[in-house]
């Protein structure tokens, strides 16, 4: 029988759950606060932990963090269950390395559903890291060899996210505990020079992984990343992506095929703004863009003016006005925040 650490201070909600989450034939441990919710932690090990945000003493967001740095408690599978349902709470809970989170009032079968979800995933991966020492068992080098065996991975365990257009998905300064894959959308990211002003540093499509500042330590991300437009991820935390690689050597080497793929398009980019017409870079850029957000050129582009400068390495006011020549020469047409590519072929000539 599993066991569940519950942290809540409400007496009635605790005791509620408790009795609805033994009738479904698991071992509950209760806290009523953060403080002892940790040592409770430390001393039981529980199967999984439900843990309320807003508590006396210690709350949720102190919870995870205390566990976080404990060698015994940190890869326990954590919940949030909380009243704080704005989107920046979600993703400061997730971001400190919550598995899941459910908002109150919130019905059993949801949070039970999470539960068994996160319970689930832990046994699988205990199978894979059993599985190398059975004669009987497929070699764990042979589960996972190539990028799209990864994300096939990604797509069957790990967490889903979702963000609508211009909503930040991390900051830089918080903390790498997700690898993501990009299931729907696009995102940019980008940092802001001591100027106030934004550099725009990678675009990532769909299907594309992105947030490795570091595969081997948790530390803070580098840049800020934010959803171009309404976007789903699936992310799978550092420390099971770190499993996986360990597991996995010939997966590794094609990674860091796409880590070097990756460095050469830099670049690449660095020496376009550096040496590029401005022409040329409104072109390219506006390429770079309808390939990551629409796959077709020819389709409408919605993004602003200053992300397209941004990308381009030039300034807000000369971007618009090879956009304007763009429209004279009859290349694209533009109506607002969309740029439609008339003529690609033109486009692509431009020098």
């Amino acid at each position: 029988m599993k066991t569940i650490l519950l942290i809540e201070d409400d007496v009635v909600l605790r005791d509620c759950t408790t009795e609805l989450l033994e009738l479904s034939n698991y071992t509950v441990v209760k806290a009523s606060n953060g403080k002892i919710g940790v040592e409770l932690a430390k001393l039981k090990r529980p199967d999984i932990i439900v843990c309320d945000i807003m508590m006396p003493e210690l709350d949720g967001y102190g919870v995870i963090k205390m566990l976080s740095k404990n060698k015994n408690t940190k890869s326990i599978p954590f919940i949030f269950l909380s009243a704080k349902t704005e989107v920046c709470d979600v993703r400061k809970g997730m971001n400190l390395g919550a598995d899941d989170y459910i908002s109150k009032p919130f019905a059993i079968n949801d949070l039970i559903n999470a539960i068994e979800s996160r319970l689930a995933k832990v046994a699988i991966l205990q199978d894979l890291a059993t599985k190398s020492n059975t004669t009987k068992s497929v070699d764990i080098e042979d589960e996972i060899k190539t990028i799209n065996d990864l994300k096939n991975y990604f797509d069957d365990y790990g967490s889903i996210f979702r963000y609508s257009k211009d909503q930040v998905i991390y900051n830089e300064g918080d903390h790498t505990n997700y690898i993501y894959l990009i299931n729907k959308g696009a995102v940019k990211c980008h940092q802001i020079q001591e100027q106030g002003k934004e550099l725009v540093t990678a675009l990532y499509k769909e299907d594309d992984l992105f947030g490795y500042t570091s595969f081997t330590q948790n530390i803070p991300h580098k840049e800020t990343v934010t959803a171009i437009d309404d976007t789903e991820l699936t992310g799978v935390s550092v420390i099971e992506f770190n499993q996986i690689l360990n597991n996995n050597h010939k997966l590794t080497i094609e990674l860091m095929q796409l880590l070097s793929d990756n460095l050469i398009e830099i670049k690449k980019q660095l020496l376009e703004k550096a040496y590029a017409s401005v022409n040329k870079k409104t072109a390219t850029t506006i390429l770079k863009f309808a390939e990551k957000i629409n796959r077709k050129p020819d389709d409408p582009i919605k993004i602003s003016r200053s992300d397209l400068a941004s990308v381009a390495g030039i300034a807000t006011e000369t971007l618009i006005r090879a956009l304007t020549e763009f429209k004279k020469l009859g290349i694209i047409k533009s109506e607002g925040r969309n740029i439609k590519v008339v003529d690609i072929e033109k486009l692509k000539q431009i020098y």
